[in-house]
């Protein structure tokens, strides 16, 4: 039996990766960590508090309404883009000229830089100078994004829809791509529905993208600042304040860095968790060919 030789040499291609996942996630990670069982006056003066900061955190009725937002604010973007980035990808052009136009833009939204995406949707959403507030206030529907919890959510949501719809829809025009035209011919003498042939060739060869589709939007998701900040500010009061907003408020605004900390670890391990049972219950489903 001959034995397998193996080239340590490798290794050293590897490595300057690992020195940059380390410099630039482990090392900040352990920071955090850090100041997550310390407390501080300032002076670089450290006091032990270990596990005070996520029992107060675990209690605090603040993180828990934001989380609640987070979780509405995730379920209804994933409710809406996924079967509506499917419905699009489905209806394009699947070669030729046109085919192309559409790729190129639905890519457009996505180009556009976080920031810029909120300041376009807060102009566009004002009564006196954008488009769509002066146009619903004109037809006499009540609309402030500052003033109106219901405009300022359906505001965050539509802005979501549109700046990320895109994303699903090529992933899933990606799936479908990879179908052999074998699978339609078959279908064809078969005479299958529309729906048949959705529901069994389409949507089982496109599970696989889908799966990173819908793990993308939510970990995105769960994770986004940018957008809504730039729009509401959290506001009007709390309605829109989402988890990474209310942690900034809170280790920039209040600089309490210790209950920040805490948050922080916190936040990072509910989207590990759900991300993981997203993860594993698509799998699951794969597998048994649902």
């Amino acid at each position: 039996m001959q034995q397998k030789t193996v080239n340590n040499k490798a290794w050293f291609l590897v490595l300057p990766v690992l020195l940059l996942v380390a410099f630039s996630a482990v090392i900040p990670l352990m920071t955090v960590v850090n100041y997550s069982v310390q407390d501080t006056f300032g002076n670089n003066v450290f006091f032990w508090a270990g596990l005070d900061w996520f029992r107060e955190m675990l209690s605090d009725e603040r993180m828990w309404d934001a989380l609640q937002r987070q979780l509405f604010f995730s379920a209804t973007i994933l409710a809406i883009e996924v079967p509506l980035g499917i419905f699009v990808a489905l209806n394009m052009p699947k070669s030729g000229f046109w085919s192309s136009f559409c790729l190129v833009l639905m890519s457009l939204p996505l180009l556009i830089p976080w920031n810029v995406v909120g300041t376009i949707w807060q102009i566009f959403g004002r009564v006196d100078i954008g488009l769509l507030g002066h146009t619903l206030d004109a037809l006499g529907i009540d609309y402030n994004y500052t003033q109106n919890p219901v405009a300022a959510w359906a505001t965050i949501i539509v802005m979501d829809v549109w700046h990320w719809t895109s994303l699903v829809a090529l992933l899933a025009f990606a799936g479908l791509k990879s179908i052999p035209d074998a699978y339609y011919q078959a279908a064809k003498i078969d005479q299958a529905s529309r729906w048949k042939v959705f529901r069994y060739i389409e949507l089982p060869k496109m599970s696989g993208v889908l799966m990173i589709a819908i793990l993308l939007r939510f970990m995105d998701s769960f994770m986004i600042y940018t957008e809504p900040f730039v729009v509401t500010g959290g506001g009007p009061g709390n309605a829109t304040t989402l988890l990474s907003i209310d942690l900034v408020k809170m280790a920039l605004g209040q600089f309490d860095l210790g209950p920040a900390a805490a948050f922080s670890i916190m936040y990072f391990l509910v989207i590990l968790l759900i991300s993981w049972v997203f993860y594993t219950v698509m799998t699951n489903l794969d597998k048994k060919g649902v």
